[in-house]
């Protein structure tokens, strides 16, 4: 006799587990949901301060209740003491970068190419130097070259002067040595990156075919090393443009920068609008000098 039992119509049991189920019910969850959190703490954090900084810098002290004007730009663009500010700025943003890029190069070079007892730890010392505040260099800087330094007390012990001969730290060539000493190793890190993936078999071969040191640099390694160079020198324009901690701490009274600016008039002088139209001057120079960076690297596929 035939089996007629009729084929179960009872619906399967789910085997849908909590963490499928809690899975589910996250890929339903719009884009703009998980977008908020992040634009939120941005614009609290930064966008809105920074508004603050731009709203004020429109905001004279005495027309303080009339409104948007002009006038902080104006008294402070005509200003003596700002457009040396601006000059001495950017002299020394320009020079550190380059004094950066052409000792940074040489520095990475011997690390990476040149044997010799302790280089991995010198490179790795490198990683560590990233993390020193600036004014800490600074310091060591003033504790060897300071009025009071080693190197004036060992000149006044030896020829019994009254004071040394080395005062060039409270100089603008002062600050550009400490800029130089601080940001040095923040062109030397890309480059050591990029000199690390360089195929030695290159050097090799140059070198077989009669090429000397010289030529190996400017034909082989150079070209190699030009997008390294342009990220490591963009960072430090960028950088001593709006560095603070190096021109207070060596104590150089006559150079004035914008951020020196900034805290002369905010914190000793109280003006307000003017220290934030000097900020809102500094942060548009910083912005277009990275667009530029920006523009200048896409076009040359860096």
């Amino acid at each position: 006799m035939a089996d007629t039992t009729a084929p179960s119509t009872t619906a399967p049991t789910s085997t849908t587990t909590p963490g499928r189920r809690k899975a589910v019910s996250l890929t339903r969850t719009p884009t703009w949901a998980w977008a908020l959190p992040p634009v939120l703490v941005l614009a609290l954090g930064f966008l809105y301060p920074l508004a603050l900084v731009v709203r004020q810098s429109f905001t004279p002290e005495s027309l303080e209740d009339s409104g948007a004007s002009l006038t902080p730009y104006t008294e402070v663009f005509a200003s003596t003491v700002f457009r040396e500010a601006l000059t001495t700025t950017v002299w020394l943003a320009v020079g550190a970068t380059v004094g950066c890029l052409v000792l940074g190069f040489v520095l990475a070079l011997v690390i990476a190419f040149v044997p010799f007892p302790g280089g991995k730890a010198v490179a790795r010392f490198i990683d560590v130097f990233l993390s020193f505040p600036s004014f800490l260099i600074t310091l060591a800087l003033l504790f060897i070259y300071g009025s009071v330094g080693m190197a004036n007390g060992a000149w006044t012990g030896v020829t019994g002067a009254a004071e040394g001969p080395f005062h060039f730290l409270t100089t603008p060539w002062g600050v550009l040595l400490a800029e130089i000493t601080y940001f040095t190793p923040f062109v030397m890190r890309p480059l050591l990156a990029a000199f690390s993936q360089l195929d030695t078999a290159q050097l090799e071969v140059a070198s077989s075919l009669g090429a000397g040191p010289v030529r190996i640099v400017r034909q082989v390694i150079l070209p190699e090393a030009l997008p390294a160079l342009a990220a490591g020198g963009s960072l430090v324009l960028v950088l001593c443009l709006n560095e603070f901690g190096i021109v207070l701490f060596t104590g150089a009274k006559g150079v004035t920068t914008l951020p020196m600016l900034v805290y002369s008039k905010a914190i000793l002088e109280s003006d307000y609008p003017a220290a934030c139209v000097v900020a809102v001057v500094n942060i548009a120079l910083s912005v277009g000098l990275y667009s530029l960076y920006r523009v200048v690297s896409r076009r040359a596929g860096a």
